[in-house]
């Protein structure tokens, strides 16, 4: 994998906001709504009701039956938007906040289109008025305590969340949240964070997303911005949730690099760096039983009528989270979205220890994103076609051929203050540690638990993240300062468990993506300097086996380059014909079958590099006859090129795909001449 831009965090609001007990129960007795055009025109017609229990008994509605995303185009036929807009800032604090979480569940549950459409209909600029009248409430209410929150905060958070949103889904909501001046406004909810760590959090949440790639807003962030970012980054409650907030800070404070101050940058650089570091040594596999252990004394002491009902509640709206989720993740996956989904401020407030272990995870996840850009350039990365590929920025080779390595997976040039600061702190090694499967105890907790179950992903998701991240490690860092040969060898032997250390290759779509791409580099780091591997042809060629039943291009992509780079190795060692002949089968295969020109052309560029030079390798090429093959595949392949180049690949992928075409008639007439020997 290459370059990976940090990963936004949209999560489905499942409950009516801020509701009294007795209005959710009206709610769930009035499930029955009957023709779902005609329930939105009743419900939004109540928000005209004088009585301020009716606007928020009708918002709160809104809030719940919008989560079923078949009610929401009902909802945008009647004008729901520009209709529950003013609700915003409704006299009345209790509406303000039900129509702010109703808006909120309508923009993550409608997605992208939803969002862009309230953008449109002009939801900012209420929704900017009711953000600096609450932050004018934080002053003018009683003051909070540690636990205690004003009616304003509530309001806020909602509004936080709802902007947040809005700015990830709309660059039109980004350009309006850099214009209106919304950065100062939001940096006062993150100051709360001392006494209510719920809206310190939206507040984290929503910087870390506005000020990623946003030069316009950095322009105007100033010292008071930067001084409180910092003044949480080196805070040091020790819970899990300011575990959270602390890396988010950092991670905002990185988006915000070029605007530090030139005296401060180094120190602040080391305080992000401390703060992922660590994050990451917390050890979620024992953490998470503890926290379990400890939500079952605190219940063992509770009434157990309350109890009881607590633990349905929890179950239900547990499983009700996950259900969206998967729902949002198909839904996205259709368009090769990383979007995830985080719900540690959606849980129930009688779950403080699922929300703990919930923000741990998150915590951990966010830190290897961070890590993930700290390491990476504004190049394209070598996995990612869509940009180049290894043909077309390799040197050419004394034969006129591209030596088939991509400079992408040479080390980038960190600077030495990013350099130093990961070395100083440690994160190579602790993301390694983050690669293995998660904890047997820490899953069984978990699956024994159905309020809990939905950790499991989480857990596997920060295994995925921390690959993902050791490829970007292993791409921006010289292997000297990565421990050497015995370390890379430590580390192919990890990689070699994950993979081959259970019956069967793991067929998870993300663990191969993720362990494929780190292997990748792995294994060209290490020929690059002539250590040897630990993984056996015969295992790389499972590997490409189980990879070419993948529906994912780039494992498909790398398994190919993998082989290419063993192949290539081997060709300079004695007695490796056979190895190469079925390394050369392989690949002619994929180069042959593979249904996308992206992994014929890589398949290509990596029988290049195996058959190029070396007596073994043109003892194999002749066993397997490799110049015949190649010649039939000559036309098909140019054809191949010219039939579907200009309907489905890039500009970017034909300049590929063309060099590859040049270097193949190149390659024949070198085989040729190898031929007439």
């Amino acid at each position: 994998m290459g370059k990976s831009k940090t990963t936004k965090f949209k999560r489905p609001q499942f409950n009516a906001v801020g509701l009294p007990a007795n209005t959710m129960k009206e709610v769930e007795e009035d499930e029955d709504l009957g023709d779902e055009g005609c329930a939105a025109g009743e419900l939004l017609e109540k928000l005209q009701s004088p009585s301020a229990d009716v606007r928020e008994f009708a918002c709160a509605s809104i809030s719940r039956v919008v989560q079923q995303s078949q009610s929401i185009p009902g909802f945008l036929q009647k004008d729901a938007v520009r209709r529950l807009g003013p609700m915003l800032l409704d006299r009345s604090l209790a509406v303000r906040e039900t129509a702010t979480g109703a808006l909120r569940n309508l923009s993550v549950c409608g997605g992208q289109e939803v969002c862009e459409d309230m953008v449109k209909h002009d939801v900012m600029t209420p929704l900017t008025a009711l953000l600096r009248e609450c932050c004018a409430g934080f002053e003018s209410s009683a003051p909070s305590t540690k636990g205690q929150k004003n009616k304003a905060e509530d309001v806020a958070n909602e509004a936080v969340n709802l902007l947040w949103n809005l700015c990830e889904s709309s660059s039109q909501a980004l350009s309006v949240f850099n214009k209106a001046g919304l950065l100062d406004v939001v940096v006062q909810c993150l100051e709360k964070y001392p006494n209510n760590v719920e809206l310190a959090l939206s507040a984290a949440q929503c910087l870390h997303t506005v000020t990623d790639d946003n030069p316009e807003l950095l322009c105007s962030a100033n010292s008071a911005v930067l001084g409180a970012l910092e003044k949480v980054l080196l805070s040091s409650e020790p819970s899990m949730a300011n575990t959270l907030l602390r890396t988010l800070s950092a991670g905002t404070l990185w988006n915000m690099k070029s605007s530090l101050p030139a005296a401060r940058q180094a120190q602040i650089l080391s305080a992000v760096a401390a703060t992922l570091s660590q994050s990451l040594e917390l050890d979620a596999g024992a953490l998470i039983p503890e926290l379990r252990q400890a939500e079952e004394v605190r219940h063992a002491s509770a009434p157990a009528t309350a109890d009881a009902e607590e633990q349905a509640a929890d179950v239900a709206a547990v499983e009700e989270m996950d259900e969206e989720e998967e729902a949002v993740n198909h839904k996205r996956n259709g368009k090769a979205s990383k979007t995830d989904n985080d719900f540690s401020d959606l849980l129930p407030r009688g779950r403080e220890e699922l929300r703990e272990a919930t923000a741990l995870l998150t915590a951990q996840q966010t830190s290897l994103e961070i890590i993930v850009n700290m390491c990476c350039s504004d190049d394209p990365s070598d996995d990612e076609w869509e940009e180049t590929s290894s043909s077309d920025e390799s040197e050419m080779g004394p034969d006129g051929l591209c030596d088939g390595v991509s400079n992408l997976l040479s080390p980038l040039c960190l600077s030495a203050e990013v350099h130093g600061a990961l070395i100083n702190h440690s994160i190579p090694e602790k993301v390694l540690k983050k690669t293995q499967f998660p904890r047997k105890e820490a899953m069984d907790v978990c699956h024994q638990n159905p309020a809990w179950k939905c950790l499991i992903k989480k857990m596997l998701r920060v295994q995925y993240r921390a690959l993902t991240c050791l490829h970007s490690v292993l791409s921006a860092m010289d292997a000297e300062s990565l421990g050497g040969a015995p370390a890379l060898q430590g580390a192919a032997q990890h990689l070699s468990t994950l993979v081959f250390g259970v019956e069967e290759i793991p067929q998870d779509k993300e663990f191969l993506e993720a362990v494929i791409s780190a292997m990748r580099s792995l294994l060209q780091m290490m020929a690059s300097k002539s250590i040897p591997q630990c993984m056996s042809p015969q295992q790389l060629m499972s590997l490409s086996e189980a990879a070419t039943h993948c529906e994912v291009i780039s494992v498909r992509v790398n398994a190919v380059a993998i082989l290419g780079i063993t192949g290539s190795t081997l060709a300079k060692e004695k007695g490796t014909v056979e190895t190469l002949q079925m390394i050369g089968n392989a690949l002619l295969q994929v180069a042959t079958r593979d249904d996308n020109l992206v992994v014929n052309g890589e398949a290509l560029d990596a029988i290049f590099d195996v058959f190029a030079d070396g007596d073994e390798a043109e003892t194999a090429a002749k066993n397997i006859q490799l110049l015949p093959a190649l010649k039939t595949l000559q036309p098909a392949f140019k054809a191949k090129i010219r039939k579907e180049g200009r309907g489905k690949y890039s500009p970017q992928q034909l300049c590929v795909l063309d060099n590859i075409k040049i270097n193949l008639r190149r390659f024949i007439g070198y085989l040729e001449k190898v031929v007439k020997k």
